[in-house]
């Protein structure tokens, strides 16, 4: 069956929410666990399943991205696996952009190699979970489906953030509503007793099945419903399928996340320093790949760690670090306390002489809680960022608030004594 499947990722959009982790990045090429990216889940999950026919669709600010699936996912001639690029282009039938999710896939058809396909596994590139999607597509080839929506069982409290569906019995979609607003009833779409029954979805509330992103087509569906002008999957070509096809839901149980915003991001990445997190990378089962450096072990020098994730090649030299992730070549300095924090660390190592002045890295004496530090960035000494205040959303010089989270970007310079 996995040797029938065409797998295509994509890239995602501008990815406002997650601003500004994405004015310099795609969501997929968000760093995430200290030294993997967002886009590593899919395709691990997607090599983990057996799917050795990968696409990974791409636009927005995609040359790290590109970097990173270049450096990570080479060729794999004995099972004959590869993980290839498709990024936006322009040709003599299509002179603009991609403009939505289904545009992208309807664009890149002409790359697929569609004769040797019989299912279209479609993913998201910026979710956090693990899935064998034998399952999914098991399923939807038993139900002899046309369309398989992957879902995953939420409460009314979120169900603005998705789109719901309502399902009969055993599994049909007959209706698809679109991130619920206060003039939408979403009672008609509550999960069927026999559904959380089945699948021993327990709570006392009524749970609803929100789409997870995660589509299989049979490929002339797939065909045919892209003949139109449509956009978006989520939007238009799923409530477009419902209605022309059959169109099951999978319901998933296992822990899933869209790393849709910072608040999401940072909790998801908080979590992951917890004794038993939701999830984790350690794991011998569907293991997550990523690109390997060979770097140094990290160097600790009377430092107090506690619950902390932490990569490789960093120098930590007296600090107390706490309920944090530690990012790749992290460098901290005497008297730095860090505290729920993450620390995407840096692109390279750098040895000053005693003369020169860092460049990278935090200094000493700094209080840094409650916060998201990019890549290459520098703290001086005495820097105190607390966000005392209790601030939800601010764009200030050299750092942004968003979902009560400071966020340092990328590269930027905190000079000494600063106060967040």
């Amino acid at each position: 069956m996995t040797g029938q499947v065409t797998t295509l990722i994509l890239g995602g959009g501008q990815g406002k929410r997650l601003f500004p982790l994405t004015s310099y990045r795609s969501k997929p090429a968000v760093p995430i666990g200290g030294k993997y990216r967002l886009v590593d889940i899919p395709i691990s999950n997607a090599i983990n399943s057996g799917l050795k026919l990968i696409y990974v669709l791409t636009q927005f600010n995609s040359a790290s991205l590109h970097r990173h699936i270049h450096r990570t996912y080479p060729y794999e001639a004995f099972t004959k696996t590869s993980v290839e690029l498709l990024a936006a282009e322009q040709t003599t039938d299509n002179t603009d952009w991609f403009q939505g999710t289904a545009d992208a896939v309807r664009k890149c058809l002409p790359h697929y190699r569609i004769d040797v396909v019989e299912s279209f596994l479609i993913l998201s590139g910026d979710h956090l979970y693990r899935m064998n999607y034998r399952e999914i597509l098991g399923f939807h080839k038993m139900q002899k489906a046309d369309v398989t929506v992957a879902t995953v069982p939420v409460p009314e409290r979120m169900i603005k953030g998705f789109g719901i569906m309502k399902v009969t019995r055993d599994g049909k979609i007959t209706e698809f509503l679109e991130k619920p607003g206060k003039n939408d009833d979403p009672s008609s779409y509550v999960m069927p007793k026999s559904l959380c029954d089945l699948y021993r979805v327990k709570s006392k509330s009524p749970m609803y099945l929100a789409s997870m992103g995660i589509y299989v087509f049979r490929r002339d569906v797939l065909l045919d419903i892209l003949k139109g002008n449509e956009k978006d999957f989520g939007r238009e070509i799923i409530p477009k399928a419902i209605k022309q096809y059959k169109v099951y839901s999978h319901v998933y149980t296992g822990y899933w996340r869209d790393i849709g915003t910072i608040g999401s991001f940072y909790e998801s990445s908080i979590e992951m320093t917890h004794p038993n997190p939701p999830f984790s990378f350690l794991m011998q089962e569907g293991r997550i790949f990523t690109r390997p450096r060979f770097l140094p072990p990290s160097k600790i020098i009377d430092t107090e760690l506690d619950h902390v994730l932490m990569s490789e090649g960093c120098i930590l030299t007296g600090a107390k670090i706490k309920s944090s992730v530690i990012g790749l070549r992290s460098v901290v300095g005497q008297g730095t306390v860090i505290n729920k924090s993450v620390l995407m660390g840096n692109d390279y190592h750098e040895w000053p002489r005693s003369s020169e002045e860092r460049k990278i890295g935090i200094g000493k004496n700094c209080v840094i809680e409650k916060c998201i530090l990019d890549k290459n960035v520098y703290i001086g000494d005495n820097v105190r960022i607390t966000n005392s205040r209790g601030i939800e959303e601010k764009d200030g010089e050299n750092y942004y608030i968003r979902d009560g989270v400071v966020i340092i970007p990328k590269e930027a310079r905190i000079a000494a004594g600063t106060k967040i």
